[in-house]
């Protein structure tokens, strides 16, 4: 058996296997590749199937999202390393070694991701991880090359390997062990954010996440669910209620999410004064999402949570008041 499997998930993405699949089978003989699919309605499975017989396909029997799509498919994968990656994705030549590598070397390392370019201009960072992801102590998520819609271009200033607090699930590699011992990812969240909510839970547990910069991949980004969706905004800001009402330290807990509800709040005046109106509604929706379930969430609060989790302060006050655009500057 390789050490190391490639999992592709897939709903109804024919068009996205044609295009990336190519890449990934000539660069990653070190691995075995998977199709998790979540029971897709086009011909994704049969042109797999067709055209790629060495690959193997775990059927899902529903469209399970992100989260409780690999959770399901992931039962099935012995390999000791799992690289989630997005069907979006193509991977360079020798992006895996890097990464076996540091597994190999580094055995409190549990987590990494590759460094993130943009297919559609790659010689710039992509949004959805870019050079290796933190967050502030509200909650807001940011990465080295990307801080809200700023995008760095990529002159080598991110070619080094260093300990984050998050990967990007566009590109995601973790251990077995380690996956299986926090329970995958929260099958709740369906989609967003979930892999940042795993980062902290292994965090919490001690574990170690880093970013390798010398695995390069470019992803295209949004091509499941664009930024203009008005479903994205309600995941997102959901989600990161359930995620800071699940790890935050319990000192902090609720002074913290009160802030954080108040910069919910800000935002969505803000998408009011844009005319968008549909965004402005479903952030008043996942709030009231949120308060519905807050004592389902506050028992999945793990018993250990570490106090210093965050970068900085607020990523919010840098960007905007301070014009901290870029990573370096912090």
């Amino acid at each position: 058996m390789k050490k190391i499997a490639v999992v592709i998930l897939n709903w109804n993405g024919q068009k996205l296997l044609e295009k990336f699949l190519p890449s990934i089978v000539e660069y990653s003989p070190e691995a075995t590749i998977y199709i998790a699919d979540n029971a897709s309605s086009d011909y994704s499975i049969s042109f797999v199937k067709s055209n790629y017989p060495t690959i193997k396909i775990i059927q899902n029997k529903g469209n399970f999202g992100y989260a409780k799509g690999y959770n399901e498919a992931l039962l099935e994968v012995e390999e000791e390393i799992y690289a989630l990656v997005n069907s979006d994705i193509e991977v360079t030549e020798n992006w895996l070694q890097p990464i076996i590598t540091l597994f190999e070397n580094e055995p409190k390392t549990s987590i990494i991701q590759s460094k993130i370019l943009d297919f559609k201009n790659k010689e710039y960072f992509e949004y959805a991880g870019a050079g290796g992801g933190f967050i502030d102590k509200y909650g807001f998520p940011f990465c080295r090359g990307r801080i809200f819609d700023t995008i760095e271009k990529d002159n080598g200033q991110y070619n080094d390997t260093t300990e984050i607090f998050w990967a990007s699930g566009a590109c995601f590699f973790i251990r077995k062990e380690v996956f299986r011992e926090l329970n995958g990812f929260d099958s709740d969240f369906f989609a967003h954010q979930e892999e940042i909510d795993l980062c902290w839970r292994a965090f919490n547990k001690g574990y170690v996440a880093k970013y390798c910069g010398q695995s390069t991949v470019y992803h295209v980004g949004g091509a499941t669910l664009s930024t203009e969706n008005p479903k994205k905004t309600f995941l997102n800001f959901r989600n990161s209620l359930w995620m800071m009402l699940k790890n935050l330290p319990t000192n902090q807990l609720f002074p913290t999410l009160f802030i954080r509800l108040s910069f919910d709040g800000i935002a969505a005046i803000r998408f009011l004064t844009q005319g968008k109106l549909k965004h402005f509604f479903v952030v008043l929706e996942a709030h009231f999402y949120f308060y519905s379930c807050l004592f389902k969430f506050l028992r999945k609060r793990d018993t250990n949570q570490f106090e210093k989790y965050y970068k900085i302060k607020s990523i919010v006050f840098r960007y905007f008041v301070k014009n901290g655009k870029f990573f370096k500057q912090f």
